[in-house]
């Protein structure tokens, strides 16, 4: 399978990547599953991995997500060096009335350690791409940032990305980590477009824009009707209707990457096909 690779920063990657977090957090399949489907990926030629410190079962051991990660490229008979693996800093995972739930620390302190904790947990000695996971109400932005720019400067982090930001917020960041940041992760699919500006604005800024929940997410049932164009446009190319999704989200830009999920090996090839899948004027039209 060939697949579309575009620039991300200083690395060629392609734009359809593995969203690792379903994989360890509640609701995940075994082990053997998620290494085959991690495996699965990079065989078909995927090789941009998305994991995060947070990603792990609420109360469970503390990042799974990455721990996987470094399992299953260990044991991929692949070229490891071509395979960008990004992580994120910042949440954590915890209850709220019995529910298992995420929290944010963004105090430079927090995001030093856990910083240094994911490259130790990933096995590698400066970390890809590291993203800040999520602004910090109780600690001013630029605070969080200086952080992020010290674990480049240390060098535990070769670059830097911000995720849940706004056109302020990056404006923050450039102003700090000028060239070190590389990449904005919002959350942007069908059922969520309030992002458009910053999609927008890293075209304008040279930043890559990287789709979190690309296909929705876990959605109200009725935010399904949304659905209904994709999967008329489907229907014509004989297709899945996340492929269509996917698609129309990369059409937005050759700046745009997108990270859907997997359970299972077959969910997540059929996903790295969207980036062959050309859609039409008038198609990309009736999407919006």
């Amino acid at each position: 399978m060939t697949l579309l690779a575009r620039n991300l920063g200083p690395y060629t990657t392609t734009a359809v990547g593995l969203g690792e977090m379903p994989l360890t957090i509640e609701g995940k399949p075994d082990l053997e599953q998620a290494i085959e489907t991690i495996h699965a990926a990079l065989d078909a030629g995927c090789r941009h991995i998305d994991t995060a410190w947070a990603y792990y079962e609420s109360g469970g051991e503390e990042q799974t997500g990455e721990k996987l990660v470094h399992q299953a490229l260990q044991s991929w008979s692949g070229p490891r060096q071509d395979v960008l693996v990004a992580t994120k800093v910042g949440h954590f995972r915890n209850f709220t009335d019995g529910r298992p739930t995420w929290d944010v620390d963004g105090s430079p302190e927090n995001l030093i350690r856990r910083g240094k904790e994911s490259a130790k947990a990933l096995g590698v000695d400066s970390i890809d791409l590291l993203y800040f996971h999520r602004p910090d109400p109780k600690v001013p932005y630029e605070q969080s940032i200086e952080a992020m720019k010290q674990l480049v400067d240390e060098g535990v982090a070769k670059t830097i990305g911000i995720s849940n930001a706004s056109v302020d917020q990056i404006d923050i960041a450039l102003g700090i980590l000028g060239d070190d940041l590389v990449a904005v992760q919002n959350q942007y699919s069908p059922v969520f477009r309030e992002s458009e500006d910053t999609l927008a604005y890293t075209a304008e800024k040279g930043l890559a824009f990287v789709c979190w929940s690309p296909l929705g997410g876990f959605r109200k049932a009725k935010d399904d009707t949304v659905f209904e164009a994709f999967r008329q446009v489907a229907g014509q190319h004989g297709v899945s209707y996340q492929q269509v999704v996917l698609a129309w989200e990369l059409s937005k830009g050759r700046h745009v990457f997108v990270i859907p999920g997997a359970h299972r090996p077959a969910t997540i090839l059929d996903s790295l096909q969207a980036g062959e899948l050309e859609l039409t004027i008038d198609e990309l039209a009736k999407l919006g």
